[in-house]
Order: structure tokens, then C-alpha cells, then sequence
């Protein structure tokens, strides 16, 4: 019998656990070959904003709502590779003043970008949960015009807020270890911690580290296991930060492509649950304990994928991006995903 020909997409994404199994062949969407190119969380999105080179790639929602706001050709799967509680990368400097969340009001706060969705989540928890608005501390941002999602999008500061630039020589690391920034959303591996995006393209954080007493420099929230619990318990679910989108002109000519897709990455993740436990690093000698404790607190999918399990996510999401003047009207569910998976 012979096979069918399959429908080549050329793909773009970073990896996870949850997304490897679909990057390494283990699991292949029926009827489609991925030819896949790496691309970092904030490289790949600017890539794509900028120049279109893929036909399926990953993309920043909040990169997503605005450009489809601006006729953007392209339409979601109800798939996110990534969460975090992104408020919870904010660090300070100790000679700041700053000792609680509250304390952020007045200060100099620093973003890489002032759209991603990183800092979107950051400012509304930091709004909704700890009293500090975005018009009550002053904004700068690493990101150039030219390096930025928002240089494609065609970014203006919101009408209100105190927003300037990281000048170029500088980055949001140099500036908080010389204390010219009172706290910001940096890039952990360039405060030596681990975890966070290597290098790339578009921050210079993790070029420019600057000098300074790195003692001086402490989380927002230093207990993250009580604050990502606190959050979740309030609100029942772990911000995602990036989506997976088709490009227009191929979805409406192979519209299978949507449902296809999506059953893929759930395979995947699905694969990566189940193997978690055999997984699991010896070198983490607490590690099945904080596996138990994951699950105890988030169930055993910290990451649902679909709609349905998702509405008070992405809701809490198209509020902030509103509120926060990024887009202009309130987005809508169901112009955001392929209409085969909204009832997923």
C-alpha cells in the first residue's frame, strides 16, 4: 500500500519536556511533516512578527492579540508550551527601599519588552493582587524599536505611563546591580540563578551583566512554592505566556491542519505526564517530593491545553491586555482560536 503524501509545514518553537516528544519524532501529527527551526520564546516571536518565515509557529499572546487586532493573517490552536508565574521574576535592589510588593509604587521598574506577555501578566497580578498600577511607577524597557516585538506591531507607550528606554549600552541587568533601576523582570541567568532564555537576538541582559554586589540583589517573592500556590489557589490557573498559530493562507486551505495539530501536542505532553516520574533526576535529592507536591497543589496537569479549561485564563489575560491599553477593544475567545477546537 502506498502512503500518502504528507503536508510539509515549515515550524518554529522552543522545546519543553512537554514539547519534545512531537520535536524528536516520537509523536507526528497525522498527515503533516514539521520541518521544525529552534527559535528562543522572545527570539522566534520577533522573527515571526518581523519577517513571517513559517507557516506554523509559536507566538507571544500578547504579541497575538494585538497584531490580529491589526489584521494580523493568522488564526491560534489552544496550545501553550509555556507557563510561569511571571510576576515572580521580578528581582530588587536592596538599597531601593523596596520590602514588600507595595513598595514597587514610585520606583523605577524595568521589562524587556513593554508588551510581551511576560510583563503583561506581571503588571496585572502586580495591579490586581498587590495594589500597584502601571501608572504609579515609571517604566523603562531593554528592547530597541528595531529588536522588539513591538517594533512590528507598531508600539506607543499607553497614554499615561512614565515609559523611556534603556539607553543601548545598558541593559536591565547593568542598571539594577548599579542601582539606576529600583527592580525589574530580568533574565535569571543574568544574575547567575538558574533557569531563564540563553542567548539571543533580542535582550541584553545576558550580554551586558554589568558590576555590582550581586548580594544586593533579591527576589520579589523569595518564596516561590507559597506565592505560585497563593496565586493559584486565587485564581486556579498558571499564566501561559505563548500560543501556537497557523498561517492564514494554510489554514483555510488545509483547515484539518487545526484539529491535526492539536491532537499532536497533546499526545506529546500526555507522553512527557506519564514518563515524568522515570524522568526524574537523581542529582534533585528532594526531587520526587516536589513532584508529589507539584501535584498535590496543581493536579496532575499544571498545563491543560483546549479552551474550555482555559477560560478563565485567557479572559484574565484579554482584561489585562485592555485594561492595560495594549489593545485597543476587548478580544474575543472564539476569534482566537480555529473554530474546530473551541469546544476542546
Amino acid at each position: 500500500m502506498v502512503s500518502k503524501p504528507k503536508l510539509r509545514l515549515s515550524f518554529m518553537s522552543s522545546t519543553s519536556d512537554r514539547i519534545a516528544p512531537l520535536l524528536d519524532g516520537r509523536v507526528q501529527p497525522e498527515g503533516i511533516e514539521l520541518i521544525h527551526t529552534f527559535g528562543g520564546m522572545s527570539e522566534g516571536a520577533w522573527r515571526h512578527l518581523n519577517f513571517h518565515e513559517f507557516e506554523f509557529h509559536e507566538l507571544s499572546i500578547s504579541s497575538y492579540l494585538i497584531s490580529r487586532e491589526q489584521g494580523a493573517d493568522w488564526i491560534a490552536i489552544p496550545v501553550f508550551p509555556h507557563r510561569s508565574f511571571m510576576h515572580m521574576g521580578l528581582h530588587y535592589n536592596t538599597d531601593s527601599g523596596i520590602e514588600k510588593p507595595s513598595d514597587v509604587v514610585g520606583k523605577r521598574i524595568g521589562v524587556g519588552e513593554y508588551q510581551q506577555t511576560a510583563a503583561l501578566w506581571m503588571r496585572g497580578i502586580m495591579d490586581h493582587d498587590h495594589g500597584v498600577s502601571q501608572y504609579k511607577v515609571h517604566w523603562y524597557m531593554e528592547r530597541t524599536e528595531e529588536m522588539s516585538h513591538g517594533g512590528a506591531t507598531g508600539f506607543e507607550p499607553p497614554e499615561g505611563i512614565s515609559f523611556q528606554r534603556v539607553p543601548p549600552d545598558k541593559s536591565l541587568a547593568s542598571m539594577l546591580l548599579a542601582n539606576e533601576l529600583d527592580i525589574a523582570s530580568v533574565n535569571p541567568a543574568a544574575l547567575n540563578e538558574p533557569g531563564g532564555q540563553g542567548p539571543n537576538l533580542v535582550d541584553r541582559s545576558w550580554r551586558i551583566q554589568g558590576q555590582g554586589d550581586l548580594s544586593k540583589i533579591k527576589p520579589m517573592f523569595p518564596d516561590r512554592i507559597a506565592e505560585g500556590s497563593r496565586f493559584f489557589k486565587e485564581h486556579g490557573f498558571i499564566p501561559a505566556n505563548h500560543t501556537y498559530v497557523i498561517r492564514g493562507d494554510v489554514y483555510r486551505e488545509y483547515p484539518w491542519v487545526a484539529l491535526n495539530l492539536y491532537n499532536a501536542f497533546v499526545q506529546a505532553k500526555d507522553l512527557s505526564m506519564r514518563t515524568l516520574p522515570a524522568r526524574m533526576p537523581t542529582d534533585l535529592v528532594f526531587g520526587n517530593d516536589y513532584m508529589r507536591q507539584t501535584r498535590a497543589t496543581f493536579g496532575n496537569d499544571p498545563y491543560p491545553y483546549g479552551v474550555k479549561a482555559n477560560e478563565a485564563m485567557l479572559n484574565t489575560l484579554i482584561d489585562y491586555s485592555h485594561e492595560q491599553g495594549l489593545t485597543k477593544k476587548r478580544a474575543n475567545i472564539e476569534e482566537m482560536f480555529a473554530s474546530i477546537t473551541l469546544n476542546l
